[in-house]
């Protein structure tokens, strides 16, 4: 286990646990008191907002809806990305050809855009809604890279040897082929994760994310809307922002792991820039040494 891939798990696993975990243990986060904008305290681990909302319990289901939005853009990234780049790649002819046209046409299409006017448009934007929508907007990108990689898994002396042997077609995709791809669907994956939570907290933040729910980024909507900058009351947009930021830098760690697992030769070239720098820290102590 790698060191970026180690770091990357101590950071991300706590949070996912407090997701999964924190909202059975808190308070309604939609609950009023009258004890608005008070400093974190006993009764208030982070706080209360302007209308005396408890920011732990809202952080606690937050993390929960952005865990969410980021587990169903994977699975759906995952399905989308794999129906179009992996088996029109293997099918070859007709199929690979539609298949790339659609992949194509995605690429072209803006997807931030997109994303805005559809969110802008409906006037009851449900999680899976949202998630839905930033899927669709997301998928084509890691579609073109499996396409590509499935192409040059096509062609490899044990496929074609399968081929000869006489196995149906399906096994040989889903026995022969998909098996090496499986560290470059992770990697896709979590770039999807990634992207999907930065995307919805991105139109939380604007204002077009989804309503009736709680995710990081319609906390710092609202603290934004509450003035808790200005008011002072950092308890109220530091703890989703640096939970957000945390758990995408981990993710991102996690990503360079598996993209190291897949090009040893990325591997190979971490370790020796590592020995450059320890040989550059040997070489300036010397020179040091020599001036003294």
């Amino acid at each position: 286990m790698t060191g970026k891939l180690t770091a990357g798990l101590v950071i991300a696993v706590p949070i996912v646990l407090f997701g999964l975990l924190g909202p059975l243990l808190v308070q309604d986060p939609s609950r009023v008191d009258d004890i608005g904008l008070s400093a974190p305290g006993a009764g208030h681990l982070l706080g209360t907002t302007q209308t005396g909302q408890d920011v732990f319990a809202q952080l606690a289901y937050s993390t929960r809806g952005s865990l969410i939005v980021g587990a169903v853009v994977g699975v759906l990234t995952l399905l989308l990305s794999g129906f179009f780049g992996i088996v029109g790649a293997y099918a070859g002819g007709w199929l690979d050809e539609t298949f790339s046209l659609v992949i194509n046409v995605m690429l072209v299409i803006p997807g931030l855009p997109v994303v805005i006017v559809i969110s802008a448009y409906m006037p009851d934007r449900s999680l899976l809604l949202v998630s839905v929508v930033l899927a669709i907007t997301s998928w084509a990108g890691s579609a073109r890279v499996l396409r590509g990689s499935t192409l040059s898994l096509r062609s490899r002396d044990y496929v074609l040897a399968s081929r000869v042997a006489g196995e149906k077609r399906w096994r040989i995709l889903l026995v022969e082929i998909l098996p090496n791809l499986v560290p470059l669907l992770a990697s896709q994956v979590v770039f999807a994760v990634i992207f999907a939570i930065l995307g919805e907290a991105g139109l939380s933040y604007l204002g077009l994310g989804a309503s009736g729910t709680f995710t990081w980024g319609t906390m710092l909507y609202y603290a934004q809307n509450g003035l808790a900058l200005r008011l002072g009351a950092w308890w109220w947009f530091v703890p989703p922002g640096l939970l957000l930021a945390l758990f995408g830098a981990a993710l991102a760690l996690i990503n360079f792991s598996i993209d190291e697992i897949i090009n040893p030769r990325l591997r190979s070239q971490t370790r020796a820039a590592r020995r450059g720098w320890r040989m550059s820290r040997e070489q300036l102590r010397k020179a040091k040494e020599a001036t003294l």
